[in-house]
């Protein structure tokens, strides 16, 4: 398959390995989820299992798995991406793949997990991607999502509240056609036949590390998300897929 019709959106390519330390790069902020979920995820896999995580880039969560002893594999359309990814992989046991989403280069059933976190907004056709997550995943297996709402909030901060809060902004992370609401992720679940079990919402916590933001151009050590009821800004979720299949559920 040529993957290069495909457009990368990918901000990681300039910073190299940079990735994981830079604090003026729109990355710090990504690494300030992954502080949250990335531990909410191993909540839920309480011992080791085979994951996929599908649009990996720099391998922030897939390496986090695999330090916990799980057997992972991390998918990007971006060769930069991937070749990070490898280098800050301690455990040197992920294996990476330049695949395109749309067609995984696996067997149905292959995965106990798939974790499709903060790339469904990236992609012209999200409902694919969950098809392909779906067809990888075992039965009983657990899909972990997690993407942006499509509200004048989430507009706010995610397109126009970012930029003044770095150095370097990168224009065009996200386009707001692009995010996606709630009810069109539920849509697109029961469509390939998962059943979610547990959407939540993430926000950033708004103290002083906020202001900060603003008056340093970085994103302050002390920042941080945390989870809420209200789905406005993001949300995160997962989802089963049960041997015999009924309306899906939130709970």
């Amino acid at each position: 398959m040529n993957l290069s019709q495909y457009t990368i959106n990918n901000l990681y390519s300039d910073l190299k390995d940079d990735c994981y330390s830079k604090s003026d790069y729109p990355i710090s902020f990504l690494r300030a989820t992954h502080r949250l979920s990335d531990p909410w995820i191993l909540e839920k896999l309480p011992y080791p299992q085979k994951i996929l995580e599908i649009g990996c880039g720099v391998g922030i969560l897939a390496n986090t798995l695999a330090k916990a002893g799980h057997q992972v594999t991390g998918v990007d359309l971006s060769r930069e991406s991937l070749e990070i990814a490898q280098d800050h992989d301690e455990t040197h046991s992920v294996r990476y793949y330049n695949s395109n989403a749309y067609s995984l280069p696996f067997p149905d059933d292959e995965f106990d997990a798939v974790c499709v976190m903060d790339v469904l907004e990236h992609v012209e056709e999200p409902y694919l991607l969950i098809g392909e997550a779906a067809r990888v995943l075992k039965k009983t297996g657990t899909l972990f999502f997690y993407t942006f709402n499509r509200t004048p909030l989430s507009y706010f901060w995610i397109i126009k509240g970012i930029k003044p809060c770095f150095a370097h902004p990168y224009h065009h992370m996200h386009d707001y056609p692009m995010l996606i609401r709630p009810d069109e992720m539920e849509d697109m679940f029961v469509m390939h036949k998962l059943r979610i079990k547990q959407m939540i919402g993430i926000r950033p916590c708004l103290y002083k590390s906020i202001w900060k933001m603003f008056v340093m151009h970085q994103v302050p050590q002390d920042f941080s998300f945390c989870f809420c009821k209200n789905l406005s800004v993001g949300y995160c979720g997962y989802a089963s897929k049960p041997d015999c299949y009924s309306l899906a559920t939130v709970s």
